[in-house]
């Protein structure tokens, strides 16, 4: 069965104070909820990466390596960039573009990208929400 891992990241005021939120499935269960704030200074973009980034070490954790895995997140920016469709054109995306290629090609050889409507993604959306709402 393959995991399904649901990604936000948001900041309010872009930049501004930023989330980031992930709910991890294996099948239909459930396994993982995680949130992190990311700081005072971030753009919604920067935190949707290091969402992705998040997920992809928590996978790498518990053993997901080498796994399918499909990655649905609402932000239809880092969805093409990492399907190597739209060209990265702010400076602050490249390293964390890396962070994830380079995870990608470490540990999970069998990503599918996703872009789902916010509306589907409400869960990880409330972790982004709730992170900074407590580091605020």
């Amino acid at each position: 069965m393959s995991i399904t891992i649901y990604t936000d990241g948001g900041s309010r005021g872009n930049p501004g104070p930023a989330g980031a939120g992930v709910v991890m499935y294996d099948g239909t269960r459930k396994i993982a909820e995680l949130k992190r704030f990311l700081g005072e200074k971030q753009t919604n973009n920067w935190a949707e990466y290091e969402a992705l980034i998040l997920a992809l070490q928590e996978a790498k954790k518990r053993g997901f390596a080498g796994r399918t895995i499909e990655v649905r997140m609402d932000s239809e920016l880092i969805v093409r960039q990492m399907e190597n469709k739209y060209q990265i054109k702010e400076e602050t995306l490249w390293p964390q573009y890396m962070k994830v290629h380079n995870l990608l090609v470490a540990h999970f050889p069998d990503v599918n990208f996703t872009h789902i409507p916010r509306e589907r993604n409400k869960e990880a959306d409330a972790l982004v929400k709730e992170a900074i709402d407590e580091a605020m």
